[in-house]
């Protein structure tokens, strides 16, 4: 691989984007469906992400007339499974060709898609291990990195059906000429009203509008650009005449050209005069076909007999090269292709993961495709140091205890006092009585905030 290689591992790897590739190998004997599960499961790494292919794989049918040589996409085969994309639809088939008992011919039927995202899976740049398990009583089971993401039967999920319905329309059987499915029809006896006027327009011009002051009418609306000048290359024999492009008057503020009033609604208006809709006394439902027995009907209960497979193939194409496949395997034992992927795909994902960079690595990275995250990075990290700052800053604040002590409260105030009050307020202060007044007395509270000294 490009990154995050395993020692000594090797991988097949599609090389050319817009190409067709194909390729494929036969197994040591092919794989007959009968009472054991097929388990098929291989790795796939889209090491330059992917636009537009796919990295499914082919189950080739056994037939006489297999030549790998040959190998191309019409080539016969029994299923078909993996991951493919093109634009933002991903997805993850499971097809196989199933059949008919009657007629011989080959029905492809698509299982149910997966309810998960897959878009991970192919944009992450990693190693997935897919795999495919069908048991022997119709189940199937998909896994993408042993984790089951799709599941179901192969008689009621997938599509189109494996059984045909018993009855289908018949193809001789015609409409009748006379039948009427008409739910509703115009009442016959209504009557156009005499005042009904179809002359009327839907819009009628705004009779109450008024020109605006300062509109003018003789102005255009769009004159040529007095800054543009002629280019120096330019040639009016060979490009013709030059002209200055045009650019909004600017005098037309309020308005220029020629004024029209508004369009407003038409009070007046009705519109073409249409008969109302009644039911129809000569309905006779909507017509269908006569149902007839299906002649190609049949009832296969065991679809899991598959048309037995001989060889494993890739036929692709991609716009997008470098995928990588790796660790093919085809058994009959979940826990075998297990430890297959111990000894295989495990490695592979440990290497990965003591590969993925840190933090720091993937928000400058992020950075580099977005420059304006580095703003959200510094506010982000300026704002914890701002609080901080603003919480432990020291600060001093004095609080001088100025209530009326309770005495005074109590005290009862006659007028007398209150006049020798005011007359002590009107005498200047002495100067050691401000020396006095600067020293905090008993009554003075002073606040000290952290990392402040007291002298």
């Amino acid at each position: 691989m490009k990154e995050d290689q395993v020692p000594g591992d090797r991988g097949l790897v599609l090389k050319s984007k817009a190409k067709h590739h194909a390729i494929s190998a036969v197994l040591a004997k092919p794989f007959v469906f009968s009472d054991k599960p097929l388990v098929v499961q291989y790795e796939v790494n889209f090491q330059d992400g992917i636009d537009c292919g796919g990295a499914y794989i082919k189950l080739l049918a056994d037939t006489d007339d297999l030549i790998l040589e040959n190998f191309y996409d019409k080539t016969s085969y029994t299923i078909m499974f993996g991951p493919d994309k093109c634009g933002e639809d991903y997805k993850l088939h499971l097809i196989f060709r199933h059949k008919h008992p009657k007629t011989g011919a080959f029905e492809e039927k698509h299982a149910k898609p997966p309810d998960v995202d897959l878009k991970e899976f192919f944009t992450d740049r990693k190693t997935h291990l897919y795999t495919l398990v069908m048991n022997p009583d119709d189940t199937f089971e998909i896994f993408i990195d042993q984790k089951v993401v799709n599941q179901g039967s192969l008689l009621e999920d997938v599509v189109p059906p494996i059984n045909p319905p018993r009855e289908i329309d018949d193809p001789n059987d015609k409409k009748p000429d006379e039948w009427d499915d008409r739910a509703k029809i115009p009442d016959p006896s209504a009557v156009k009203p005499e005042d009904w006027d179809e002359n009327e327009p839907a819009q009628i011009e705004d009779s109450s509008a008024v020109k605006p002051d300062g509109w003018l009418d003789d102005e255009p609306k769009f004159i040529p650009n007095p800054s543009a000048k002629k280019p120096d290359d330019w040639s009016d024999d060979m490009d013709g005449e030059w002209e200055a492009p045009h650019m909004p008057n600017p005098a037309c503020q309020i308005g220029c050209g020629e004024w029209k009033p508004p369009m407003i609604d038409n009070p007046k208006y009705k519109g073409v005069w249409k008969p109302p809709m009644i039911n129809n006394p000569s309905y006779q439902g909507i017509w269908s076909p006569q149902k007839i027995p299906n002649p190609d009907y049949f009832e296969d209960d065991h679809p899991f007999l598959l048309t037995s497979f001989s060889a494993l193939g890739l036929e692709l194409w991609s716009m997008t090269p470098n995928i990588y496949f790796d660790n093919f395997i085809i058994c009959s034992e979940k826990e075998v292709a297990d430890r297959w992927a111990e000894d295989g795909w495990e490695p592979k994902i440990m290497v990965a993961n003591a590969n993925e960079p840190g933090m720091l690595k993937q928000l400058t990275t992020a950075a580099e495709e977005h420059p304006w995250l580095w703003l959200m990075y510094l506010v982000m990290a300026g704002l914890p140091i701002a609080l901080v700052t603003s919480f432990f800053w020291p600060r001093k604040k004095k609080y001088e205890d100025t209530g009326p002590k309770t005495t005074d409260i109590c005290k009862p105030q006659t007028k007398a006092a209150l006049e020798q009050g005011a007359e002590e307020e009107k005498a200047p202060e002495k100067p050691e009585d401000l020396e006095e007044e600067k020293q905090p007395s008993d009554g003075d509270m002073v606040i000290v905030e952290k990392g402040e000294a007291v002298l």
